[in-house]
């Protein structure tokens, strides 16, 4: 049997509490858009009471999403809880999130209040709670470093006041897994009430046992998880969403749990995340960094190349990545470098892949990472050798704010100079265009992009196309102090390499 474990999405409150992750209330409802769309369970607006901007987001949070529950937080201080019911109270499924220290380190050195003032004050509020919604959460902020004993008097006070939900942090991530899962099951067979509440966790990631942690609450009896997307909150962070969702997704065998996120949306929400606050993750970052499906050494990549799961155990399309990279460097084998020629569309023959792989391994070595244009440039240098169909003569180009741009081009076609003139909704698209028309193709510019070779105004700058006709694609490129005439000159480039490509077959 499989249980269902609630998602608790908290990248809205703890998440944007972390320094540099701050939302206005327009990218928070964005994510909150894309966090119903992940169908994660309850969403954790932020904190009412904390400043104007956090209510608003709240009361609009709640008024917008029907689908997940909409929590928000409140100390035990009544002003808090009622500011938070009047952010909530239009959801459909309001949750008010009460919190309080139960460590004796926060009630002496924070707090500086008693065990049992702390206990009053946690009934008092959750009483005072429950007459506003039939969802209340209590949290006991610094849980793990508790006395158990008094956490569990704690907790069945608060359930028989009337909480719905229990959570037991670790705050500060000082927990280890083992513990941290027999604190779970002592606070099962500890507290008599326990049936009439679900058990919650909220783990940070100070010593980088987060999810850890969480599984093992998880395994020990916890039936909800509060987690953020990237892993974003204080500090370290919290447990990562993705990192918990693909765990139990992944290992089903054995934590014998999964969840309602729908998982093929977990790498656009990362990427939300990331552009809404210009805080990107690691490449190595497990599940949605750059890396998580990248291949790089020459042993498993002709592995992946052979089957999928000698080194993948979860398929890139299950979290919303179009497909696995085979990063091509100094690590990388003949098989990947087989397999990506074939991909950008050469057939050689295994003399010319021998030929082609040296060069490219003494490349690699220069380089961090080989695109594809570079070996595309090495088929061409190495093994093609292309001769010119086509050979710019001449360009004149007139353009400005108050005349359309027109391009007069020269062209010479085997011995024969053709010119024409051409108008185009810019300087460059008016010579492409007019180049197209001598050449007489209708070739598809898929790629242009402009790079600074060198500095100052009078830069050269390098320009790459990528043409595409009759499902041939290939790379032209040309340099220039000049951008247009770079242009130009890549278009050229490009448009010969398509002439021979359609002349000659494919197997080299």
């Amino acid at each position: 049997m499989t249980d269902i474990i609630e998602i608790f999405d908290t990248t809205l409150r703890d998440g944007e509490q972390s320094p540099g992750f701050s939302m206005n209330v327009g990218e928070k409802i964005r994510l909150a858009k894309q966090l119903e769309k992940l169908n994660v369970d309850i969403i954790e607006a932020g904190f009412p009471i904390s400043s104007k901007g956090d209510f608003e987001s709240v009361k609009e949070i709640a008024r917008k999403f029907r689908k997940a529950k909409i929590a928000a937080l409140a100390r035990t201080d009544i002003r808090d809880i009622d500011r938070a019911w009047e952010a909530l109270k239009s959801a459909e499924n309001p949750i008010i999130h009460i919190v309080i220290a139960t460590s004796d380190l926060h009630l002496k050195y924070k707090l500086m209040k008693s065990r049992g003032e702390v206990l009053d004050a946690a009934v008092k509020a959750v009483k005072h709670a429950k007459a506003y919604t039939p969802f209340v959460e209590f949290s006991a902020e610094d849980a793990t470093r508790s006395n158990v004993d008094y956490l569990c008097k704690v907790f069945q006070a608060v359930i028989d006041a009337g909480a719905t939900i229990i959570n037991i942090p670790d705050t500060v991530g000082y927990s280890m897994p083992d513990e941290f899962g027999s604190l779970i099951k002592n606070i099962r067979e500890g507290v008599k009430n326990i049936d009439k509440s679900v058990i919650s966790v909220h783990c940070h990631n100070d010593l980088g046992l987060a999810v850890a942690n969480t599984l093992a609450a998880i395994k020990n009896g916890a039936r909800r998880v509060e987690c953020t997307v990237n892993g974003i909150g204080e500090r370290a962070g919290n447990a990562s969403l993705e990192e918990i969702v693909m765990a139990l997704r992944t290992r089903r065998d054995f934590h014998r749990c999964d969840t309602n996120i729908h998982t093929e949306h977990i790498y656009n929400t990362s990427r939300l995340l990331t552009h809404i606050t210009g805080i990107g993750v690691q490449p190595n970052k497990a599940i949605v960094g750059n890396n998580a499906f990248a291949h790089e050494a020459g042993i498993h990549q002709d592995g992946v190349l052979k089957e999928r799961t000698t080194y993948e155990i979860m398929t890139p399309q299950s979290i919303g990545v179009f497909q696995s990279t085979l990063v091509l460097g100094k690590h990388s084998g003949r098989h990947a470098f087989r397999e990506r020629l074939r991909e950008i569309g050469y057939e050689l023959s295994e003399e010319n892949i021998n030929i082609a792989f040296k060069r490219f391994k003494e490349l690699a070595d220069k380089k961090k990472e080989v695109f594809d244009e570079d070996i595309e440039a090495i088929i061409i240098d190495e093994i093609l050798r292309i001769p010119d169909t086509y050979r710019l003569v001449y360009l004149n180009v007139i353009s400005g704010s108050v005349t359309v741009p027109v391009a007069t081009v020269q062209i010479e076609i085997e011995g024969e100079v053709i010119q024409e003139a051409g108008f185009g909704s810019g300087p460059i698209d008016a010579v492409f265009k007019t180049i197209s028309k001598i050449a007489k193709t209708d070739c598809k510019l898929i790629r242009y992009a402009v790079n600074s070779i060198t500095g100052g105004t009078d830069a050269l700058g390098e320009v790459t196309v990528r043409l595409e006709e009759g499902g041939i694609q290939v790379i032209g490129q040309g340099a220039d102090t000049d951008i247009i005439m770079a242009s130009a000159k890549a278009f050229v480039n490009a448009l010969n390499r398509l002439d021979y490509r359609k002349k000659h077959p494919i197997v080299i």
